[in-house]
């Protein structure tokens, strides 16, 4: 039995596990490896979609990929759900006749498992989906795309502010959406982030809470990093996210997640 048996290290993607080319360089790709020769569980949580996450690869993913801000697991190797927390259909069709009514310019994108529909498309929407090389349907009604959604997202652009307070003010049930200061707005069902589908994940896979680690760089990682039994931000890390750290390590360009092994190997 190896030392990292039943540890989990799940990582945010871009800016943490990925350097500012998207790369996984070398040094983090050998400390993986060594990780779970050891026995170690190592993933990815990510904002992305199953139709957007391309990066999978087995030699250093050996565990569910957690995806749409902790929404949903995917098992990769065995091409299946662990889980979906979604926003169901009655839910999402309130949310959606409501904030298209009162946002009539902007673009509200669903992502359902394995499929992606868009309510008043616009060129910049089109891109985010061509971009990611994701494959989409246009409709006009949200009651013609599929459910329940892993998560949906509103291209607020300048409008960012005033659709988060209409969204707190309208007390959706069954959904609840991602503070940002950016212009993607992000909808998921009450309870859902990071965190909780961190703690989920581990559950399903037999790892205890004591042996889960997240190593995170922004805001939409503060749950996750507050989840596990030890927090770690890269060097290039936002300063919200940071302040969550039990660790700062080395940066995305310098091998963060070889830097929290090697403390990891410290501990165990």
């Amino acid at each position: 039995m190896g030392k990292f048996q039943n540890v989990l290290i799940t990582t945010d993607y871009d800016g943490t596990f990925a350097n500012d080319q998207g790369t996984i360089i070398d040094p983090v790709r050998n400390a993986i490896r060594y990780f779970i020769s050891e026995g170690g569980r190592f993933t990815v949580s990510t904002g992305r979609t199953y139709q957007g996450f391309h990066k999978y690869d087995p030699t250093y993913i050996n565990a569910p990929v957690l995806l749409c801000n902790g929404a949903m697991a995917y098992d990769y190797h065995n091409q299946e759900v662990v889980f979906c927390n979604g926003i169901a259909k009655e839910d999402a069709l309130v949310a959606a006749k409501r904030l298209t009514t009162a946002f009539p310019d902007v673009p509200l994108e669903m992502y359902p498992f394995n499929s992606t529909f868009a309510i008043h498309l616009n060129d910049e929407s089109e891109r985010h989906f061509t971009n990611q090389n994701i494959a989409f349907t246009e409709i006009d009604d949200a009651i013609r795309s599929e459910f329940p959604w892993v998560k949906a997202m509103l291209n607020a652009k300048d409008k960012s502010a005033e659709i988060q307070e209409f969204i707190s003010d309208c007390h959706f049930n069954g959904v609840a959406y991602l503070p940002t200061s950016g212009s993607y707005i992000e909808l998921l069902a009450p309870g859902v982030n990071k965190g909780s589908g961190l703690l989920q994940l581990a559950a399903r896979i037999g790892v205890a809470p004591e042996n889960t680690y997240a190593v995170g760089d922004d805001y939409n990682d503060i749950e996750m990093l507050q989840a596990a039994a030890l927090a770690f931000v890269p060097a290039n890390g936002s300063d919200i996210a940071k302040q969550h750290a039990d660790y700062i390590v080395r940066s995305n360009n310098d091998g963060c997640i070889a830097h929290v092994i090697e403390i990891l190997d410290t501990i165990y």
